[in-house]
């Protein structure tokens, strides 16, 4: 093999045939409506409707009784990172929404409903919390009877709260 061969040649634009009929397109922030340019290298990385898709990830797995852990190794990533997702530190690519949104058995959309411009997400109450943990373990009762039992309670003392309160 002589040296000739073993140096490809350079590239040459104008070789380049399909140059000619696609045209280089510059394209500028404001061509987004809608879109703001980040500002700066300290700019966050995440936006509100990162924060607001990762408060749902997390309402989500805790309705079902799923551990940061547990979703993490569902989806193929590391603790830590199901953690930045949940606190919307990171942004979730569609692929792995969608393997999200598989493991917790909803649409896609379902992450973004409740999303409105320039609205901050409102964290779940210690209040909410409770009662979402309620229900999850109100469903994982396995004996009818046992359900109803603690319905009839919950309703019992539901009933004395408001007379106490003259409800």
């Amino acid at each position: 093999m002589s040296d000739r061969e073993a140096i490809p040649p350079r590239y040459d634009a104008s070789d380049d045939e399909s140059e000619e009929s696609m045209p280089l397109v510059r394209l500028r922030a404001s061509d987004f409506t809608g879109v703001a340019p980040r500002e700066g290298r300290g700019a966050s990385r995440a936006s509100l409707a990162d924060r607001h898709v990762g408060a749902r990830i997390r309402e989500r797995r805790t309705m079902l009784g799923l551990s940061q852990q547990q979703l993490a190794q569902m989806i193929g990533v590391t603790y830590q990172q199901a953690h930045k997702y949940e606190r919307g530190f990171n942004r979730i690519s569609a692929g792995r929404l969608y393997d999200i949104a598989v493991v917790l058995g909803v649409p896609i959309a379902w992450f973004f409903e409740g999303l409105a411009p320039d609205e901050e997400t409102q964290a779940a109450t210690p209040r909410q919390r409770m009662c979402l943990e309620l229900a999850r373990n109100f469903a994982a009762i396995d004996n009818l009877k046992h359900q109803e039992a603690l319905s009839n309670m919950a309703r019992a003392l539901a009933a004395q709260s408001a007379a106490m309160h003259g409800r």
